[in-house]
């Protein structure tokens, strides 16, 4: 087959390639930053994620069999926003359409809703529905966090609890994390692309944590056992705002402390993924934290 991977030199969308590369299936990449390094050594063409050009997008996708699609932002910057991006989203699923795309496998959020009051939940929402009106046939997967060597929440804990000797946590630290491993997302996203049935699920680890309790983990599991404060949440995103000054970077939102606090980083669905999250930080203990993950200059 003919398969298009949005993002395919980025995170998620690298591991979904790879896989289909290694079945012996043609991949292209559209992507809005074409000067990344290319992991595939030139095996993937690379096409402009031009959302303000719907006849490009067409001709790029004419003769794609499935569009893998792992587009998002993670919080607004300028003009690229979390409701710019269900705009943009809208036009890249209907020119999959108009472009005879067959099947698209659509990269969600665990616990998305139209009603919600954050825009990342009620985007990822607006997303699905999109997909679907489509007509086309779809698979849609909601991880929740993903874990792996370029991940930005694990990883920064794990910088921070090197670096300081406390740790603050947003309130009581009791709501819920299960964190995905992001080789068993791409798993998923390989067979949902081989299926040819319609269906939405969560793709979760098997392990599921308080937030305090996995801050806790990998503390003891990097040997950086620290005080962990609780603390008021709008507290706790001050420190982040001011440290966010040194490393040039948003460490963290306040929807994403209210989606983390409101539970939705955890699933209601089995668990579908292998790989469990304290063997996975087990196994990566010497590296994860050592340096910053900076989400600015992974995307912008």
């Amino acid at each position: 087959m003919k398969i298009a991977v949005t993002g395919a030199f980025s995170y998620s969308g690298k591991y979904i390639t790879k896989r289909l590369l290694d079945r012996g299936e043609e991949v292209i990449t559209l992507t809005n930053h074409p000067n990344r390094p290319d992991p595939f050594n030139g095996k993937v063409k690379a096409f402009p994620l031009n959302f303000a050009n719907e006849e490009e997008l067409i001709n790029n996708l004419r003769g794609v069999d499935v569009l893998v699609n792992t587009y998002w932002v993670r919080f607004d910057k300028d003009n690229n926003t979390q409701p710019k991006a269900v705009e943009n989203t809208k036009v890249l699923v209907n020119a999959a359409s108009k472009a005879g795309v067959k099947r698209i496998v659509h990269i969600s959020i665990a616990n998305p809703s139209a009603d919600s009051h954050l825009p990342y939940y009620w985007g990822k929402a607006a997303n699905e529905k999109a997909v679907i009106d489509t007509g086309i046939s779809y698979a849609i997967l909601r991880p929740t966090v993903l874990v792996g060597r370029e991940d930005i929440l694990i990883n920064n804990i794990a910088f921070l609890l090197r670096r300081f000797p406390f740790f603050l946590i947003p309130g009581d630290g009791s709501y819920g994390i299960q964190p995905v491993y992001v080789e068993d997302l791409a798993d998923l996203a390989v067979e949902a692309v081989y299926s040819k049935e319609n269906y939405t699920i969560d793709a979760v680890g098997p392990d599921a944590y308080s937030f305090k309790e996995m801050v806790q983990l990998i503390g003891e599991t990097i040997g950086t056992k620290r005080l962990l404060i609780s603390v008021p949440p709008r507290l706790a995103l001050l420190a982040t705002q001011f440290l966010s000054l040194f490393v040039r970077d948003v460490i963290l939102t306040p929807e994403e402390v209210d989606g983390l606090m409101a539970n939705l980083l955890v699933s209601k669905e089995p668990a579908r993924a292998r790989t469990a999250f304290k063997d996975w930080l087990k196994s990566n203990r010497a590296t994860v934290g050592t340096r910053y993950a900076s989400e600015l200059q992974r995307h912008y």
